[in-house]
């Protein structure tokens, strides 16, 4: 059988990072046992979904380098969930209850005040054609609850290991709302069983509804039950929870903001593993290191100070190959990029934080730049030896030579009163690498004050 992994957002807001990671991770692992990969999008909540917010997860999807075989709509498999609760009704696995929420409350309050587990009883198993006549007659509609079978529920979880519950100790739970409407328990399990799912990786907040999925599953279905991981939830540097609702946490918001696809797959595909948390060229590297054995049980935290190290560390590594056509995109002089975008990117993207910091570094290597002046006598007295000629990365050295033996200065004094007169500020990417690009004639009528 073919390894098979999905993926199963709701349409109901925009992905954040917490959303990422089981995505990255179900991809890279249908990629390393070359599998398949569905996107399904659990679009049941008709009230909540809407069209934009499925757009935005398959553009959110894509920018971060993940491809789906196959794209599925619960909302266009209705009928099949009624078909499979039918099923279940002829199984009596499912049945009518007609109490009302408040008839409910109180029933849970009486347990717990009496020392015992807020279980529901099963009470309307009991009820007669009669009953249900009546309730019928009083406008009640009921929702219907599956039942539970006693006896020990146990599976090995990738990342939890044994994992063993007791159907006793659960509560039959609703599958059907009163409107005819489906509950996430039941279509997912008819979804995973039509779609032939080998392999289940989601947020450990499923345990327990993987308790009960699996006996619907057994219900339904004699293929065998997938293989479970449950990863513990991320959760910000705080400790707190992610949620939709955290906009600078959604992934729209960072692409928009300049983050690095490969900055965000390269920590999510190792948070809450044992591997180092090192940025990575490509999806190729992530799909060569995926081992679903290395996730562990402790908490792992979203620090954004650390993907702002990796996004640089990212853009650090990037060939020029790669940058090129992102550099053209910036509106770039195409003659100049030609002539000298190979030298520009490799004197620039180790100062690069986000990738649209090199248009500033452009401009400052070749456009009109205000200097920065600040010890006129010596920026004078450095000026009639800047070299003549051709330069190339030994011109800076050659003319901070002349300017030392001159000034008798040295280190930051005698480097940083130029940079500030050559780029305006006091740090950047190697004057070495930097000077050639700027070039003689615009070096010299800065040296002199001038905007050039």
């Amino acid at each position: 059988m073919t390894p098979t992994f999905r993926f199963a957002p709701s349409p109901t807001g925009f992905l954040h990072i917490g959303n990422a990671r089981p995505a990255v991770i179900n991809w890279l692992f249908a990629q390393k046992l070359g599998g398949k990969f569905i996107l399904r999008i659990d679009d049941t909540d008709f009230a909540r979904s809407k069209p934009e917010f499925t757009a935005a997860i398959e553009r959110d999807l894509a920018w971060l380098g993940l491809t789906w075989d196959a794209e599925e709509f619960q909302s266009k498999r209705i009928q099949r969930y009624v078909d499979a609760a039918e099923q279940l009704k002829k199984l009596d696995r499912l049945y009518a209850c007609y109490e009302t929420a408040d008839e409910l409350e109180m029933k849970r309050k009486l347990q717990l005040k009496a020392g015992k587990p807020p279980l529901y009883k099963r009470a309307d198993q009991k009820l007669t054609d009669a009953d249900k006549a009546k309730y019928d007659a009083e406008g009640r509609k009921p929702h219907w609850r599956f039942v539970i079978e006693p006896g020990e529920i146990a599976w090995d979880d990738a990342v939890r290991g044994a994992c063993v519950y007791h159907g006793e100790s659960l509560t039959d739970p609703v599958l059907i709302r009163e409107d005819g409407t489906f509950l996430y328990m039941m279509p997912s399990v008819v979804d995973d069983v039509d779609m032939g799912m080998t392999h289940i990786v989601r947020g450990e907040d499923h345990v327990t509804n993987t308790a009960i999925q699996m006996q619907i599953w057994k219900a339904l279905s004699s293929a065998p039950v997938p293989q479970f991981a449950h990863l513990p939830l991320l959760v910000d540097a705080a400790g707190k929870g992610l949620s939709k609702r955290m906009g600078s946490l959604s992934l729209q918001d960072m692409r928009e903001s300049g983050v690095e696809p490969m900055s965000i797959t390269s920590l999510v595909a190792k948070l809450g593993s044992s591997d180092a948390i090192e940025a990575r060229a490509d999806m190729k590297q992530l799909i060569a290191e995926f081992d679903i054995s290395h996730y562990g049980r402790a908490t792992p935290k979203f620090d954004p100070a650390e993907l702002e190290l990796l996004n640089a560390k990212v853009l650090h590594e990037t060939p020029y190959a790669v940058a090129k056509p992102r550099l053209e995109k910036l509106g770039l002089d195409a003659g100049l990029l030609a002539k000298h975008g190979e030298a520009f990117w490799g004197a620039v993207r180790g100062n690069l934080q986000k990738f649209a910091d090199a248009a500033n570094w452009w401009d400052i290597c070749f456009s009109s730049h205000a200097p920065v002046i600040e010890e006129k006598e010596f920026i004078a007295q450095a000026t009639p030896l800047l070299p003549e000629g051709m330069w190339d990365e030994s011109t800076w050295g050659a003319w901070t030579e002349k300017v030392k033996a001159a000034s008798g200065r040295k280190g930051k004094t005698l480097f940083l009163p130029l940079r500030l007169a050559l780029t305006g500020l006091p740090h950047g990417p190697e004057l070495k690498l930097l000077l050639p690009l700027i070039g003689r004639d615009r070096a010299l009528k800065r040296l002199n004050g001038e905007t050039a």
